[in-house]
């Protein structure tokens, strides 16, 4: 493993994969809680053009220039999608359809055109479809660092405008905010984390890493401060697994990788986290149900007691049973741990019966009370 990690290449993958998952995290966390998360996925395929301009105006495959073009038809399929969902009747999801559809178009005619050319550093120009996290240079980190660094400045700078503008828009323009440059403003930014990414996953799997994180992260917590810090932290983990699983591994794409660790990542989210995961609200379900047992078998007793005025009726519990159409013994049971029913004995060839104590008749009140309270 200490040899695996002096390794040149590895280390440059490794770093390349902590920009990218800081990044990723960070501007995804906006995507998600604005519901724009198929934005990603459009503008990252809205790069490859800017790809094969960048490689057709550098050349040769010069990163700066080939991550400066992804950049600038990121940005004007986002600004396209805007003018469409401003300026007509498009839905945003139709909106973002058109824009996709258009720029991968585009893309696809360019990078076909290229590799029809003698230009012999066009070779391996389409691995910026599924990444080639192998080909990353040191300078390469250099240029992904500057992105990095750039986005999470803006971010910083402009937190409030930000925050305001995702959760209440209409506020935000009622105090006088820019909504429609802030809006650009964050669309340029999350354009910012795709390109970033084009290298180490490419034009396809990219979406998911700007939305991935900020999903895992959006099941644990309640605040935004806390779900951008999450969000980069899943991002920084769900690459440095992808790249050493890939470094491991024998002929392992490295993209494809970090998408399946930041995938896992929401999966046991979506399943454990607590207050929203799947298991959780099993559990929760299955407490409510056993509440509420245990409640409407208050309630009967309560109710036999008035109906024979008799505080302390035996209720049998065959008739119980019957009255439910359910087993209630282990409501019963549990209702006897918590010292509000007690056994009493009856006739000797009758089943078990049961009565209610004084904690018992007192919950009971409560139950029937909130039960007229609700039907009110």
């Amino acid at each position: 493993m200490l040899e695996l990690l002096t390794d040149h290449t590895v280390q440059n993958v490794m770093v390349a994969a902590v920009f990218l998952g800081i990044t990723a995290g960070v501007l995804g966390s906006f995507a998600v809680l604005r519901q724009q998360s198929l934005l990603g996925d459009t503008l990252a395929h809205a790069a490859l053009p800017g790809v094969c301009l960048g490689f057709m105006i550098a050349g040769g495959r010069e990163l700066g220039a080939i991550l400066g073009g992804a950049l600038m038809t990121a940005i004007a399929a986002a600004l396209l999608m805007l003018l469409l969902t401003r300026r007509s009747r498009l839905k945003t999801d139709a909106a973002l359809g058109v824009a996709l559809s258009f720029s991968f178009a585009v893309g696809v005619v360019l990078l076909t055109h290229i590799q029809g050319t003698p230009n012999a550093s066009q070779g391996g120009l389409d691995s910026f479809l599924f990444g080639q996290a192998a080909a990353t240079l040191r300078s390469d980190l250099w240029v992904m660092g500057a992105i990095m660094i750039a986005a999470l400045a803006l971010v910083g700078v402009f937190w409030k405008e930000f925050k305001l503008v995702t959760f209440d828009p209409s506020f935000a323009g009622a105090i006088g905010l820019p909504v429609v440059l802030l809006d650009v403003a964050l669309t340029t930014m999350i354009a910012l984390a795709v390109v970033i990414g084009l290298q180490m996953v490419g034009v396809v799997l990219m979406a998911s890493m700007v939305i991935a994180p900020a999903v895992a992260a959006r099941q644990w917590v309640n605040r935004l401060e806390h779900m951008v810090l999450l969000a980069a932290a899943v991002g920084v983990v769900a690459g440095v697994a992808g790249a050493l699983a890939s470094a491991l591994g024998r002929n392992l794409a490295t993209g494809p990788l970090i998408v399946l660790a930041a995938s896992a990542i929401v999966l046991v989210s979506i399943l454990a986290a607590p207050g929203r995961g799947v298991l959780w609200e099993q559990l929760k379900r299955w407490r409510d149900r056993r509440a509420l047992r245990g409640r409407q078998v208050l309630a009967t007793l309560y109710e036999l007691a008035a109906h024979h005025r008799d505080p302390r009726f035996p209720a049998e519990i065959g008739a119980l049973d019957a009255y439910h159409g359910l087993h209630t013994q282990t409501a019963l049971e549990r209702l006897e741990r918590q010292g509000l029913v007690r056994r009493a004995s009856h006739m000797p060839d009758e089943d078990l019966h049961w009565t209610l104590t004084d904690r018992g008749h007192a919950a009971a009140r409560r139950v029937l009370a909130d039960v007229e309270a609700e039907a009110r």
